[in-house]
């Protein structure tokens, strides 16, 4: 598309440099003409007084015009150093202003009608009028042969002969110019074809269009977008991604590290961690983060990066999370169930009637009993119903899973819906580790998962497991982002670290982590082998009422197993 003057924009620009040089090219042959003409005149007055010097110093004129015998002498001999000088004039004058000599005879005699300026016993130049032609004028005293004052020398060069000097020398010059003018017009030539690579050969129109084109992609899109150039500062950022990352004031043109801290959000978003999809888990967002480089035509240009919000996605995966383990769970006590109907079925193919009977009364009344003995402690069903849920999970993988017998909770607990999440994402990453086979461990080995829950001064969840553990010096990293206990095999070694950092897929923790801050919360975890998470969960505005709380019925041991 051309623009609407019908020229492309590198041949508006080319023929502006072009006028433009062409213009400050006559200005600069101008201001040298001027300069020269000057220097001209300076050089030809200066001639002029070394002419009326010589003359002034001529011993002819000198003694004729002291001792009054002057005659044609003066005249005579001025006239001769006139033409060998080739001087315009040389007029000798008396003190009285009197001349004595004159190209025009006829002024010979006459006086001259502006005062003599040599009288002080210096040189003087300047521009004459004159009567003959304009003259480049240099006057000198006159001294006689007894060192008197008798007179003024006025010598003068026409002005033709100044300008003709001037004008043989400006063709070198112009000559010169014009070789300027032309390198100039070249090197502009170039620059409007560099112009024109750079822009890709668009014209102004469609720099303008592409430019609003680009805001109004940047900023009606739903993905936060952030632009990086070549040396790392942030180049075009988008409304989503100021808020996704709270970038307040102007970030344009600044570093990554002035506006982002320290962490794994700004690895991630510098390249030096993460990749394709790379999850970040922020104080208020659940992120998806791309970066990808900008290469054109072999050259690295900068990176682009989308950052996408799966926070509302996140809460639903959750959710399905939950809705898993219930299925687990329940798929599990179907499986279970089938199995003891088919204890059953055997029992009565078999004619043992009374001992299916049996069987059934005591099947019902552990599980009555697994029951009652949760509901002893916790009064909220919906801990209840996660516990139960978690425990059949469990037994499922091979692990145990118990509740101490100092374990209590109310009905109506604070925070219940925390509880539930960061109650249920410790006892499956516990569930998890416990059930994970060891290299190096015995071959039988307990796996179990303790549970303990009590709601005094707020509520304190306690889990441990006897899985491999957090390595040494992890513990301030299993709450970041991205790490997880999953799939490494550790022994504590700097190796195991190592690996240990290098799993950065979780985010169930450092969810966990979130949520307590949030609330006000604090949560610690134990390094070595076997895991031991403790969260405490601060106390509710709202206090207990009177019945509430249902003191637990004493176990008949130190704890209560319940899968």
């Amino acid at each position: 598309m051309w623009p609407a003057g019908g020229r492309k924009l590198s041949t508006r620009i080319l023929t502006s440099q072009l006028s433009i040089l062409a213009a400050s090219m006559l200005v600069g042959f101008g201001l040298f003409a001027h300069e020269e003409r000057a220097k001209l005149d300076d050089q030809y007055r200066q001639r002029a007084l070394a002419i009326a010097e010589t003359a002034a110093g001529t011993p002819e004129i000198k003694a004729a015009m002291e001792y009054g015998d002057a005659g044609d002498v003066v005249q005579s001999t001025a006239e001769r150093m006139r033409k060998a000088a080739g001087a315009r004039y040389i007029v000798v004058l008396d003190l009285r202003g009197i001349r004595h000599s004159h190209p025009d005879p006829a002024l010979i005699g006459k006086p001259v009608t502006e005062p003599l300026v040599a009288s002080d016993g210096n040189g003087h130049t300047g521009i004459d009028p004159g009567s003959l032609c304009r003259n480049a004028n240099g006057k000198a005293p006159l001294y006689g042969p007894s060192g008197a004052l008798v007179g003024e020398v006025s010598a003068g060069i026409c002005e033709r002969a100044v300008s003709s000097t001037l004008w043989s020398e400006l063709p070198a010059f112009g000559l010169w110019m014009s070789i300027a003018l032309a390198f100039g017009a070249a090197v502009s030539y170039g620059l409007a074809w560099r112009l024109k690579r750079r822009t890709f050969g668009l014209e102004l129109d469609e720099i303008a269009g592409l430019l609003q084109e680009r805001e109004a992609m940047l900023h009606g899109i739903k993905e936060g977008v952030i632009g990086f150039d070549r040396t790392g500062r942030i180049s075009i950022v988008n409304d989503e991604a100021r808020r996704l990352l709270r970038l307040g004031g102007t970030v344009l043109g600044r570093p990554l590290e002035e506006v982002v801290p320290v962490g794994r959000l700004r690895d991630v978003l510098a390249g030096a961690d993460g990749g394709v999809d790379a999850s970040v888990l922020t104080e208020e967002h659940y992120l998806t983060i791309n970066r990808r480089p900008v290469r054109l035509r072999g050259h690295e240009l900068g990176a682009v990066v989308t950052l996408r919000d799966r926070t509302e996605m996140s809460g639903l995966l959750r959710e399905l999370d939950g809705v898993r383990a219930l299925t687990d769970a329940l798929r599990a006590q179907q499986h279970e169930f089938s199995n003891r109907m088919h204890t059953v079925a055997g029992l009565l193919e078999l004619g043992d009637h009374d001992e299916a009977i049996a069987y059934l009364t005591t099947a019902q009344g552990a599980e009555a009993a697994l029951s009652e003995s949760v509901r002893e402690r916790i009064a909220n069903p919906l801990v209840v119903g996660l516990i139960l849920a978690k425990s059949v999970v469990a037994a499922e993988r091979g692990v145990t899973l118990t509740l101490t017998e100092d374990s209590w909770l109310g009905e109506s607990p604070s925070h219940v819906q925390a509880v539930l999440t960061i109650l249920g994402n410790l006892v499956d990453n516990a569930i998890d580790a416990a059930g994970r086979p060891q290299p190096g461990a015995p071959a039988v080995r307990p796996a179990e998962v303790t549970v303990r829950l009590t709601d005094g001064d707020g509520i304190t969840m306690v889990v441990s497991d006897t899985g491999p553990g957090i390595p040494s010096g992890c513990a301030d990293l299993i709450f970041a982002d991205g790490y997880s206990t999953k799939h490494a095999d550790r022994d504590g070694t700097d190796d195991a670290r190592r690996a240990f950092e290098v799993r950065r897929r979780g985010l169930g923790l450092a969810i966990v982590h979130r949520l307590v801050r949030r609330i006000g919360g604090t949560i610690r975890v134990g390094e070595g082998h076997g895991a031991t998470f403790t969260v405490r969960l601060p106390d509710s505005t709202r206090p207990h009422e009177a019945g509430e709380r249902r003191e637990p019925g004493p176990p008949p041991h130190a704890k209560e197993t319940i899968g």
